[in-house]
């Protein structure tokens, strides 16, 4: 009982500090992958490093659950891995102690991982989310700071467009400026000319202070109330200056937006939460559908109704025979609405009814929508909650993937591990994501979609937890070869070498008997497939049964010296085909020739 507590502590120092590395390694690399998503929203804001070290820590948090499965699998690869290239696993096992019980420890500490995932995901994941994407929009929502190029129109000011021919950067000062004011409208637009500038703010930075020098500003005055007179004419103003001081609303500041509104979103919501949400917006959409139905049922068409408007309910025994006379009584001719009075008046009426169809058309399109976006929501609630339960499993199954994995390749650092870890997870991310597009689509039900990667990795978790137990060689290339040259019938040749001692001599008759009685069977095989349609095929299960006796009596034969005979045996498949008959038969009778005029003497 010792000795397994000693490896139970083994184990989790081995797997404990490359855990941890590959979990902040995998956690670097998402974050880099967030920073170059949002680097236009944060380049050129002017933003303090307090502000981007919450908004970059908030997002590391987001980040978790995508790095964490990543590590687990990487982790579970690399200490496996050296544990197979050290040969320290093959001496456990050697001692008598299965892969099961090597692995239990790390088994009960994914347990707990996967537990702390998923409280991870339904308490603080919630939190972090509303505090990243509301500090994110706030970044996106401040004003840029002002680094004006020269010889190109800058338009970051809020509706100013401004050119600058050329800037002093140690006072400024700013030369030959064009200004495009279309802060009243585009009617009363201001075009302003400098000869030289200089931009300032206020003290409270929600202003801006431009001060010109030697120019001149050319202002519509245009006046609604002026009606259409103003459309032919516009007055204007032209003014010449040699010094002057405009003002422009411009805050550069950076305000914080209020996280009530991010944290009743679906991001920011725990599973008690969702539920709730998911069963009010299911209420919502069937009470609205049921009145949207209603309504549809008690239209009337062409003044002909459906009875339920007339009785309050759907009429039903005399009251349905009652309705079925009146439909029949208030049945329309289509043709006399062509038979008008006058061809201008049957127009009308087509056009008429053409209008009230589009009506309603549209009416219904837009209620549709509007529904529509109620059950997507309602998908993106039930998507959230899936996903609280998914972490904890997805940890679990890498685990069982990576572990064995590794228990296979033997192979340790950084390098294969790294390579088969990218690799798996690219196949998981891209299957996870095209189930979660199907499941937000609503093309599947939200839990397939959802767990569609984790059912597809978990019969690989099987596979390779299976082989690792064996001792199978999965990755062994030998095997896969042979096996495909046995499917293609493309089988290597016999390279037997004569032996320099012989052991046990060749008894002729005894192998004449051999020889001819294998001869037969061949004969017998051969007339059995020629006419068959398994004689195209690499392989059948009448000539394999010529496997034994062949593999026999290469065996028995090449117990010699002499490289003539052995060359003959040499010219045997290891495989009997159809298409291998034929060769096997004047091979067989080679030997047959052979022995009988020179016996089985070991020649050198």
């Amino acid at each position: 009982m010792f000795g397994i507590k000693r490896l139970y502590t083994f184990m989790l120092q081995r797997f404990l500090p490359v855990f941890t590395m590959t979990f902040f390694i995998s956690l670097f690399v998402v974050l880099m992958q967030f920073l170059w998503r949002t680097i236009d929203d944060l380049v050129g804001k002017g933003l303090s490093v307090e502000v981007l070290g919450e908004l970059f820590f908030y997002a590391a948090l987001t980040m978790v659950p995508t790095a964490l499965p990543l590590a687990v699998l990487l982790a579970s690869l690399m200490t496996f891995g050296n544990l197979g290239e050290r040969f320290e696993l093959t001496a456990m096992k050697a001692s008598g102690v299965s892969l099961f019980k090597i692995m239990r420890p790390l088994i009960i500490l994914m347990i707990f991982i996967s537990v702390g995932a998923f409280f991870f995901q339904n308490n603080l994941l919630p939190v972090a989310q509303t505090k990243m994407w509301t500090l994110l929009f706030s970044v996106r929502q401040k004003s840029p700071e002002m680094e004006i190029p020269e010889r190109s129109f800058y338009d970051q000011i809020p509706n100013m467009n401004l050119y600058i021919e050329r800037k002093n950067p140690d006072t400024g000062m700013l030369y030959d400026m064009i200004i495009y004011d279309v802060t009243n409208g585009m009617d009363n637009s201001r075009v302003i000319l400098a000869d030289s500038g200089k931009f300032s703010f206020t003290e409270d930075k929600t202003r801006l202070f431009l001060h010109l020098y030697s120019g001149e500003m050319f202002e519509n005055l245009r006046d609604n109330s002026m009606g259409a007179a103003s459309k032919r004419y516009m007055p204007f103003r032209r003014e010449n200056f040699a010094d002057k001081q405009i003002y422009f609303a411009f805050d550069a500041n950076f305000n914080r937006m209020d996280e009530g509104g991010m944290r009743s979103q679906y991001i920011g919501q725990n599973i008690s939460q969702l539920r709730h949400s998911i069963d009010s917006i299911g209420q919502q959409v069937d009470s609205v559908g049921h009145i949207y139905a209603e309504e549809l049922r008690s239209q009337s068409v062409l003044g002909i109704g459906t009875g339920r408007h007339m009785y309050g309910h759907s009429p039903s025994g005399p009251a349905r025979q009652h309705l079925r006379h009146q439909v029949r009584a208030e049945e329309i001719d289509i043709d006399s609405v062509f038979n008008a009075p006058t061809p201008a008046m049957g127009k009308t009426y087509l056009t008429q009814a053409l209008n009230s169809a589009r009506r309603h058309r549209q009416e219904y399109e837009f209620k549709s929508v509007s529904l529509s976006d109620q059950a997507r929501l309602m998908r993106r609630h039930d998507i959230e909650m899936q996903k609280k339960f998914t972490l904890s499993f997805a940890c679990i199954i890498f685990f069982f993937i990576g572990a064995p994995l590794g228990a296979i390749i033997k192979k340790g650092g950084l390098g294969t591990p790294l390579v088969v870890s990218v690799l798996l997870f690219i196949f998981y991310f891209i299957i996870d994501n095209a189930g979660y597009k199907m499941a937000r689509d609503g093309k599947v039900a939200v839990w397939e979609g959802i767990w569609l990667s984790s059912i597809v990795l978990l019969p690989l978790g099987v596979f390779f937890t299976y082989k690792a137990v064996g001792d199978s060689a999965v990755f062994n290339t030998d095997a896969y070869m042979n096996l495909l040259r046995r499917l293609t019938g493309r089988e290597l040749p016999r390279s037997l070498e004569p032996k320099e001692m012989v052991m046990n001599d060749i008894e002729p008759d005894r192998a004449l008997e051999m020889l001819i009685d294998f001869r037969q069977r061949v004969s017998h095989t051969a007339a059995a497939v020629k006419h068959s349609p398994l004689a195209k095929l690499p392989f059948s299960r009448k000539t394999a049964a010529l496997d034994p006796a062949m593999n026999s009596l290469v065996e028995y034969l090449s117990d010699t010296r002499d490289k003539q005979l052995v060359a003959l045996l040499n010219r045997y498949p290891f495989r009997a085909t159809p298409r291998r008959l034929h060769s096997i038969e004047e091979t067989t009778d080679a030997l047959i020739e052979y022995i009988s005029k020179n016996g089985t003497e070991n020649k050198a």
